[in-house]
């Protein structure tokens, strides 16, 4: 008798697809090293790009990178996250100003390096600069992605 034929190679397995990003654990990290990347940019009233930034653009485009979409407005990045209390505030949170204590009165936003450490886009005249923290001002809660 002829031999058997070969069994046929079982087939190659579907491969498994990829797993959605997660960036939970990562965004603060992703926001953070993005940020680190536009020091020395000018401050420009409006901007979000490598050509000039302001606080909430920096804010913005730093977590864009890590897949979290943020509103240009420092005032509305306030309720965009979890807010956590400032003394527990982690590296890769968001740490705001106000002129009154109120939501309405936020003017600038920063992001919390930890170590009393923060990145921000000043002002007028100055560029993205990794500064010590500021708390004159502060609202009582950052918020975290």
């Amino acid at each position: 008798p002829a031999p058997a034929p070969a069994p046929a190679p079982a087939p190659e397995p579907e491969p498994e697809p990829e797993p959605a990003p997660s960036y939970s654990g990562n965004a603060a990290s992703i926001a953070i090293s993005t940020a680190m990347s536009y020091i020395g940019t000018p401050y420009v009233w409006a901007g979000e790009s490598a050509a000039g930034l302001d606080c909430s653009g920096l804010t913005m485009v730093s977590y864009e990178a890590a897949g979290v979409y943020l509103t240009h407005s420092s005032r509305v990045q306030y309720g965009q996250g979890t807010q956590v209390p400032l003394d527990a505030a982690q590296p890769g949170d968001l740490v705001f100003w106000s002129s009154d204590g109120s939501q309405s009165g936020i003017y600038h936003v920063a992001i919390y390096l930890g170590d009393d450490m923060m990145i921000e886009a000043p002002t007028f005249g100055m560029t993205v600069r990794v500064t010590s923290m500021r708390y004159s001002g502060v609202m009582p809660y950052a918020v975290r992605f």
